[in-house]
């Protein structure tokens, strides 16, 4: 009961056995298929299924329960027990024992089935709010960052348009956006397994790219960049570390500047000469830059990481090859103008580099 009743990180050992099992069973189902969007398909039943299986574990456990009770404190058979505790539990009352034992624990029973089904029905709507709330945010990203979301991207498209002062209150957003999920999906863990509509967004990936493009800001414009993004850093691996406890993953908590991390400074110089080419307003040059980004990085990339292995999260650029054994790159649409309307296509959207 406290997994649904305590506003806070309950561990349930019996919530922890289904997760697991649950979570095995469709790894072992999505690993033939060689596409995200296949594997996507299929691991978007991971989450409702924890949730049935959950519940008619948790009947099962009281059904159990209940049936030795009666068993030990009445003339009945093992078999009519469970026959009665079955008829209690979902009080449709085909089979009562007419003692006073039995009939206190065939109130229990009902009482107890009666709470554990209403329990489950106020736990959905609070589970969805939250879940929306999240694709809310998740969802508007696109437009800011492709699909999947990509950190250098997401500063790339606000010089592209001009709206370089609406990155402020976008890592304000953002930061805010953190401290609900944090709050929400270590409550309520199974929420870290509902997937997004579409294949191509994640709220993990989407998280990372902001990090990312706060990280890249700061390291290559450090007088430039709003503070807002250095309270968006701080909140979000702060998160990432709340939602790490939650699945008992192991981390650094205090990690060093110096520490590697999976980006290479080659890829790292790929995004920054992503924003070169776009005209985004540089203070230093990647090799300037590297260290301080670097060192923003090591303190939530091992959590992201650990995560999308966790989720299958969608295997974006700086998380690919990691998940799944493949790299997706961020798709952009072709730019029409009256003057150009055949467009300009700035990437080739949907390729998929299988490692």
């Amino acid at each position: 009961m406290a997994t649904l009743i305590v506003p806070r990180d309950t561990p349930s050992r019996i919530a922890t056995y289904v997760t697991a099992a649950i979570g095995s069973i469709f790894r072992i189902l999505a690993k033939p298929f060689s596409t995200y969007e296949a594997k996507d398909r299929i691991l978007a039943f991971q989450a409702p299924w924890f949730l049935i299986v959950l519940f008619v574990t948790w009947l099962g456990m009281l059904l159990s329960g209940f049936a030795l009770i009666l068993w030990a404190n009445s003339p009945l058979t093992i078999s009519e027990a469970f026959r009665e505790s079955g008829s209690s539990l979902l009080t449709l009352g085909f089979a009562t024992t007419r003692t006073p034992g039995a009939t206190v624990i065939d109130v229990i029973a009902a009482a107890s089935g009666l709470a554990v089904g209403g329990l489950l029905i106020g736990y959905l709507p609070t589970l969805y709010g939250a879940f929306n709330r999240r694709e809310n945010a998740v969802t508007l990203l696109e437009a800011r960052a492709g699909a999947p979301a990509w950190g250098p991207e997401i500063l790339w498209r606000h010089q592209r348009i001009g709206i370089i002062d609406s990155l402020p209150k976008f890592y304000e957003d953002w930061e805010q956006w953190c401290a609900d999920v944090a709050e929400s999906h270590s409550t309520y863990p199974i929420l870290l397994f509902f997937r997004s509509p579409d294949p191509l967004r994640s709220w993990l990936t989407g998280l990372l790219a902001v990090l990312d493009a706060a990280a890249l800001q700061l390291a290559l414009c450090p007088t430039g960049a709003p503070s807002q993004a250095r309270l968006c850093l701080r909140m979000g691996f702060t998160a990432l570390r709340t939602l790490a406890d939650t699945l008992y993953i192991p981390y650094k908590s205090d990690p060093h500047p110096d520490d590697p991390i999976v980006v290479s400074y080659d890829e790292f110089l790929r995004g920054v000469k992503h924003l070169e080419e776009i005209g985004f307003p540089l203070e230093r040059t990647a090799e300037e830059a590297w260290a301080d980004f670097r060192g923003w990085r090591v303190n939530y990339e091992s959590n992201v990481l650990a995560l999308a292995e966790r989720i299958v999260a969608t295997p974006s650029q700086w998380m690919g090859g990691r998940v799944e054994g493949m790299t997706i790159p961020t798709e952009r649409p072709v730019d029409r103008t009256p003057d150009e309307p055949e467009g300009t296509k700035y990437t080739k959207p949907g390729t998929y580099e299988m490692n």
